[in-house]
């Protein structure tokens, strides 16, 4: 099981690596409210997400997020060391997503 930091340093990893990503995809994404709860850890991080990545990352009480992500821990470090894919997590059921059909479809361009 992976620690809060661990985590933190993951949402950080995966911000950067939306650098990466075709411009063009990156700019599908509108500023959404992101929720990532880390079900063995009982946190949830809290932050914002648009063309250049994840902002104001923190563990604060906040509004129901737009985009949802529900993981265990190790499963979040996984996906932000690149060991995982977004599409293999959430068809595995180990990565659950609550959004829009919309925002689903915009999320897959990035991942």
């Amino acid at each position: 099981m992976a620690t809060v930091d661990e985590c933190r340093d993951a949402l950080a990893r995966l911000s950067g690596a939306l650098a990466g990503v075709d411009p063009n995809a990156r700019g599908a994404i509108a500023d959404r409210s992101v929720s990532a709860d880390i079900t063995d850890l009982d946190v949830m991080f809290n932050g914002r997400l648009d063309g250049e990545g994840f902002h104001d990352i923190t563990t604060d009480p906040a509004p129901r997020a737009q985009l949802r992500l529900s993981m265990k821990s190790d499963d979040l470090v996984a996906l932000a060391d690149g060991q995982l894919s977004f599409g293999q997590a959430w068809s595995r059921g180990r990565l659950k997503v609550d959004a829009s059909f919309g925002d689903l479809l915009r999320l897959r361009k990035l991942f």
